[in-house]
């Protein structure tokens, strides 16, 4: 089992910037993923970082603007979000997924095995 929980979200303006952490604890995971839901929408996929770091993957809404790091150390993932935009507002949840995960599979949902509880993060026009 995989306990997953973030935090750092909030209200900002627009243009502004926040640091979303995920403190994951149990089995040692691998893949991380960053994904945010909006009221009325589907869960979408923001970011994925693996294991190492080394290869990152970002959704093309946020790219140039949010950056995903790890540190396994810490058991700590995180999502730097600059440049906020209204349409940024959702909940953002991080997930854990296995070693077997597939490149082809970061983007999706059910390719994740553990989700956290979310972090609402709020833009101000």
């Amino acid at each position: 089992q995989v306990q997953l929980v973030e935090s750092g979200g909030g209200l900002v303006q627009a243009g502004g910037s926040l640091r979303l952490s995920c403190t994951a604890s149990g089995r040692t995971v691998i893949n991380m993923g960053w994904f945010r839901q909006a009221p009325g929408k589907e869960r979408e996929f923001v970011a994925h970082i693996s294991w190492t770091g080394g290869m990152t993957d970002y959704a093309d809404p946020v790219k140039g603007r949010f950056s995903a790091s790890r540190d396994n150390a810490k058991n700590m993932v995180y999502l730097q979000m600059n440049n906020l935009k209204p349409e940024d507002a959702a909940v953002y949840y991080c997930a854990a997924g296995p070693r077997t995960m597939r490149t082809m599979e970061i983007h999706e949902v059910y390719a994740y095995s553990y989700w956290g509880q979310g972090t609402q993060v709020t833009v101000s026009s």
